[in-house]
């Protein structure tokens, strides 16, 4: 008896890590858009990317859409674009505190990897710049 409630204990131990796994790692993809032109003005739901986005060329700053997902390794996930187009994210590695991404969007023929960890996030520009606004992704794992 005392082996069965051992082993009925261990695999509950085992199999909640398990199921952690398989549900994925949570993300936040929020969706920028960046123009050159205009007061220096940072939309109130950016402040905590302020600083990141403070010392570069683009003046106004304005949160287009935000978006969470689990995403799980190897297996890409969409989202769509001002333009059209669509980012394709994919989480190439997971470790502990950080998490590797490859960023495509098909239509630039562009793509990126990024190893962010557990308390950062990053910005990136997916979209060439069209009448002086561009097109930037915030992604932040475990937000």
């Amino acid at each position: 008896m005392r082996k069965l409630a051992l082993a009925a204990a261990l695999c509950c131990i085992v199999a909640v890590p398990c199921r952690t796994l398989a549900a994925g790692i949570p993300v936040r993809v929020r969706v920028l858009a960046g123009k050159r032109q205009g007061p220096p003005q940072v939309d109130p739901r950016l402040k905590d990317l302020q600083a990141q986005l403070s010392p570069l060329a683009w003046q106004t700053w304005t949160q287009v859409k935000e978006e969470q997902r689990d995403l799980e390794v190897g297996k890409p996930a969409s989202f769509s674009l001002p333009d059209g187009s669509a980012l394709e994210l994919t989480i190439q590695e997971a470790k502990k505190d950080t998490v590797t991404f490859q960023l495509k969007v098909p239509r630039s023929q562009t793509a990126s990897r990024l190893t962010i960890s557990k308390d950062q996030r990053i910005v990136h520009q997916v979209a060439p710049e069209k009448d002086g606004t561009a097109t930037f992704v915030s992604i932040r794992p475990w937000p």
